[in-house]
């Protein structure tokens, strides 16, 4: 199935790595969430992945049927029931995820700011936008350095 540039996206990170039997469990999981999803009564043109054993992420194009208030609200509760049936958590927007050579690794803002003043983060480490829009800002502005994206504005005491 195909999905347009313009198609929405939402990002959900988890708190920790996933192991790939929990990611084998979750996609399994997402796929009968999107098969089922509806907004006013009419199917979304929806699907869902999850990436480097940590982001779940839902797209949805709205070319056929637009995700309404309703159908984002039913994507949140399934979010919620994953997180307590995981022991995860997905909405901590100030856990903030950076590569480490081959690893995704994920950090509260403090130690996220710990990691920078020592040196081990800095501007050109790859961080994860979690905030874009569709499927065009998820191939070209979810996966940037640190210079390039809105977790800059956090650390701008610390960065030079």
């Amino acid at each position: 199935m195909e999905f347009s540039q313009h198609s929405r996206v939402w990002i959900y990170q988890a708190d920790k790595k996933l192991s790939d039997q929990e990611v084998q469990q979750i996609q399994q999981e997402l796929d009968d969430f999107t098969i089922s999803w509806t907004a006013h009564n009419a199917q979304l043109k929806a699907r869902a992945e999850i990436r480097y054993n940590r982001f779940l992420i839902l797209i949805v194009d709205e070319s056929q049927a637009g995700a309404s208030g309703c159908s984002i609200d039913k994507s949140v509760h399934f979010m919620k029931q994953l997180e307590q049936r995981f022991n995860i958590s997905l909405f901590d927007r100030f856990n903030l995820a950076y590569r480490d050579g081959k690893e995704v690794r994920s950090l509260p803002r403090h130690a996220f700011e710990d990691m920078l003043k020592q040196g081990k983060i800095n501007t050109e480490t790859i961080v994860y936008n979690n905030m874009v829009q569709n499927v065009g800002e998820l191939e070209t502005k979810w996966e940037v350095p640190f210079k390039h994206s809105w977790h800059i504005q956090l650390f701008r005491d610390l960065v030079r």
